[in-house]
C-alpha cells in the first residue's frame, strides 16, 4: 500500500514540475519582451501606450522575478519527485 502512495506523489510532483517549468518560462519570456520592446511596440494585450518610447520595467523585473522563483519550485518539485522513498516504519505489536 505504501508502494502505491509513493509513486502516486511521485507522479504528482513529476506533473507540478511540468506545470511549474512552463509557466516559468513563460513568465521569464514575458519579462524579456518587458525589458526589450518599447511600449509602443507593445502587442495591445501587454500593455501597449500609443506613441511610448520606454520599457514597462516593473512589469518586466516582476515577469523575470516571478519566472526565476517558478523555476526554483519546478526545480525543487523535480528533486523531491527524484528522492527515494523513505523506508516503511516498522511495526511492533
Amino acid at each position: 500500500m505504501r508502494e502505491g502512495m509513493e509513486a502516486e506523489r511521485s507522479s504528482s510532483m513529476r506533473a507540478l514540475f511540468v506545470v511549474l517549468l512552463i509557466v516559468g518560462i513563460a513568465a521569464l519570456a514575458v519579462g524579456v519582451i518587458y525589458f526589450t520592446v518599447p511600449v509602443g511596440r507593445l502587442p495591445s494585450f501587454m500593455g501597449r501606450i500609443a506613441q511610448g518610447t520606454g520599457h514597462r520595467s516593473k512589469r518586466a523585473t516582476a515577469g523575470v522575478a516571478l519566472g526565476i522563483l517558478l523555476l526554483a519550485g519546478s526545480l525543487a518539485a523535480f528533486l523531491r519527485a527524484r528522492r527515494p522513498g523513505s523506508p516503511a516504519p516498522i511495526q511492533t505489536g
